[in-house]
């Protein structure tokens, strides 16, 4: 949580210092707001499998395995995004 949340800051900066329009924001506005809540659901969902089960379970493994997974497709996803947006401008 702590490196999207600075993640987050330096897109912010980057934002403010290239200029984007109203859309480019809500966008990575949106981005940003869903990274954050993503990283919070694979944490509530670790928690939650840690609290059920005290042994190591393949199934319990599989479930934090495919959360901590859909992290890394939104984060691939918003970076992918994010070039589309920012490389534009400054090349």
């Amino acid at each position: 949580m702590k490196v999207h949340a600075l993640s987050a800051v330096i897109v912010l900066i980057a934002a403010i210092w290239t200029g984007l329009d109203r859309t480019e924001w809500m966008l990575v506005i949106v981005l940003i707001g869903g990274m954050l809540a993503l990283e919070l659901v694979n944490s509530a969902l670790e928690r939650t499998v840690d609290l059920v089960t005290a042994e190591r379970h393949p199934l319990a493994k599989q479930a934090k395995d495919m959360a901590a997974g859909a992290v890394l497709v939104f984060a691939v996803t918003s970076a992918i995004i994010g070039l589309l947006i920012f490389l534009p401008k400054w090349f």
